[in-house]
């Protein structure tokens, strides 16, 4: 049968229903052919009516659930006030007003769908997934637990009992809870989606790559998922396939201002040139300081002074200074220059490590912060809320709390490898929630 036909058949209908709209998620996200379609056939209607102040109410129902489908929920919401005073309007209403970080109103929007005919069950736990999102995290357990005995063989009350936990901060447990969802529905994207972020910040990239794809190739796709999954693509060096995922974001919203930044960090990553001949000059460094001292030819008094003190490479040396070791009992002149002829011939010295060390420190803070609060400066990165790619970079840079982040300059962050514009966006904008800001080069 002809899916552009069926769609065309389904936009003749004089409105959506619950059924109706589990049809087009399941038609409009099978092809692109589809896709296309039905992004045609939506403009079409809104044409037709003109307007979300149109005295068409069914109408206005249609393109609200339309709106809805395609992520665009403030357009969803505006036509779904115009529309007939249904069981479909106020769910909708409510995951719009979830979507759009509305937690509150969403709840008592469910609650008016559930009184006009919603399935309970479907409304009490997407309250619970309001209760979570707004902090109420014992109102959340309260339904739950009202919910468990039915909740125990249905994978949506198990992938809600994971965000819950997860909000808790009980991943291994969250983990196992988005497991039996899976296990218990194969296709449930919103359990895959939250599985794969779990491992993913666990270190399972491998897991958490073919979570990601099974999560996105179950309609309707989840944008997040493209997104997280084209970060992984990208780490594992496969460009041309992060990049499918980017576009297959903007194909659907040409606007998704993360997508668009983002795509550009992954041409940027494309034509990246690393600089081999600097990378090999710095392992043959690190292979010198690692020679044990015990390689060379020094005197017994030397050796034994340098065995005491816990001196058992080049390296060591580098990071102790000449008043040291002439502070060292037993340790003279003599041991002393023997020390720092053998290092010369490396075109080493004492001290060195320490020196380099010094000239690298910059000041903890920028002037413009650095009255900020302990308790802020002390606070970890982990609790940002950073998307995964922002997350891995300050791993790599081992930027544990914010002060540690407000002393690096964007110049810094943009060196880190696969760090790229949208990322820097992002931690300027969490730190800016904070009083915080990066450090400017005069500071």
């Amino acid at each position: 049968m002809d899916a552009n036909g069926d769609l065309a058949g389904i936009f003749g209908q004089e409105t959506f229903d619950q059924e109706t709209y589990a049809i087009l998620r399941g038609m409009v996200y099978g092809s692109g052919q589809a896709h296309e379609q039905f992004l045609s056939l939506t403009r079409g209607l809104r044409d037709k009516l003109r307007g979300p102040d149109t005295d068409d109410r069914d109408g206005a129902l249609k393109m609200g659930i339309c709106c809805y489908l395609l992520g665009r929920h403030k357009e969803a919401m505006e036509w779904l006030a115009g529309a007939r005073d249904v069981k479909e309007k106020r769910y909708y209403l409510g995951e719009c007003l979830r979507a759009t970080g509305q937690p509150d109103k969403a709840v008592a929007e469910f609650d008016r769908a559930a009184g006009k005919g919603w399935e309970e069950f479907d409304c009490q736990l997407r309250k619970v997934a309001c209760c979570c999102q707004s902090g109420n995290l014992a109102e959340a357990e309260k339904i739950l637990s009202s919910l468990a005995k039915v909740g125990a063989q249905k994978a949506e009350w198990h992938h809600q009992y994971g965000c819950f936990l997860e909000r808790q901060g009980q991943t291994l447990d969250a983990i196992s809870e988005f497991e039996r969802a899976i296990a218990l529905d194969e296709n449930h994207a919103g359990a895959m989606f939250r599985l794969a972020y779990a491992v993913d910040l666990r270190g399972e990239e491998n897991r958490a790559i073919e979570l990601y794809q099974r999560c996105v190739s179950r309609p309707p796709v989840h944008v997040n998922a493209l997104m997280n999954l084209a970060v992984l693509y990208e780490d594992h060096g496969r460009f041309e396939d992060a990049e499918a995922c980017l576009r297959q974001v903007l194909g659907t919203n040409p606007n998704h201002a993360r997508a668009r930044m983002f795509l550009k960090d992954v041409r940027a990553s494309m034509h990246m040139i690393i600089d081999e001949e600097q990378e090999r000059v710095r392992e043959r460094r690190n292979a010198v300081l690692d020679i044990p001292v015990t390689d060379f030819e020094l005197s017994v008094r030397s050796r034994n002074c340098l065995k005491k003190m816990n001196i058992n490479t080049l390296g060591d040396l580098l990071r102790i200074t000449e008043a040291e070791l002439l502070g060292y009992k037993n340790f003279g002149e003599t041991s002393l220059n023997e020390i720092k002829a053998m290092l010369s011939q490396k075109g080493l010295r004492l001290g060195q490590a320490m020196e380099e060390q010094r000239q690298i420190r910059r000041p903890d803070l920028s002037p413009s912060v650095a009255n900020v609060s302990p308790d802020i400066l002390n606070k970890t990165v982990s609790e940002l809320d950073l998307s995964v790619r922002s997350r891995k970079c300050l791993q790599r840079l081992n930027i544990a709390t914010l002060g540690e982040l407000a002393s690096r300059t964007e110049a810094e962050l943009l060196g880190t490898r696969n760090f790229g514009q949208t990322s820097l966006n992002e931690i300027k904008e969490r730190l800016s929630e904070n009083g915080l800001s990066l450090r400017n080069l005069e500071g």
